[in-house]
């Protein structure tokens, strides 16, 4: 049910998807869906929900895919090159984030709620995976790969490949002062 909804989104906004059209692309009845979740409404949050655990599986291959040898700038790169394509890719996955819904997507499940997640909860979620991969890495530098990712989403330019962000995660750190 939720491929034939996701399938109805890519091919219109949101506002335009009917229940009775994800139902019959799915083979199942309309009240089959609105018994699954509730309406529409809980239609979009199960694929908001569904964007960010994509996404999130997609940074663990990231991180887990690395040959032996790898560095973990090597690994933190392919979260960060991950995380723009994951998002060039997703409307959804860049909503969540970015923080930036337009009227063409499903609203986001409101704060508080079970499947309510920020996009610095994503992005916390992202460093704690990587900093839990790479145990010599500190916390910081895995969620700077994410901010830097996140960089190329909000402000998009030519697409960085993993040569490039790993240039940019492994090159010298100077504090001011050029110490």
């Amino acid at each position: 049910m939720l491929k034939a909804a996701e399938a109805a989104l890519c091919a219109r906004p949101w506002p335009a998807v009917r229940m009775v059209e994800v139902a019959n692309a799915a083979g199942v009845s309309r009240q089959t869906l609105y018994n699954e979740f509730g309406g529409k409404e809980g239609l979009g949050r199960a694929l908001v929900r569904r964007a960010a655990d994509w996404y999130l599986d997609g940074v663990d291959r990231a991180l887990a895919a690395a040959p032996p040898g790898h560095t973990a700038a090597e690994r933190l790169a392919a979260v960060a090159e991950w995380t723009v394509r994951a998002a060039r890719a997703r409307a959804l996955v860049r909503a969540l984030l970015t923080g930036a819904w337009t009227p063409a997507l499903p609203a986001p499940p409101p704060a508080g709620s079970r499947l309510a997640i920020a996009p610095g909860e994503l992005t916390r979620a992202v460093r704690d995976r990587a900093a839990a991969a790479l145990p010599q890495e500190p916390e910081r530098r895995c969620e700077l790969a994410v901010r830097l990712a996140l960089s190329y989403v909000v402000a998009p330019g030519e697409e960085p490949g993993e040569r490039e962000l790993l240039r940019l995660l492994s090159g010298p750190s100077r504090r001011a002062g050029g110490r």
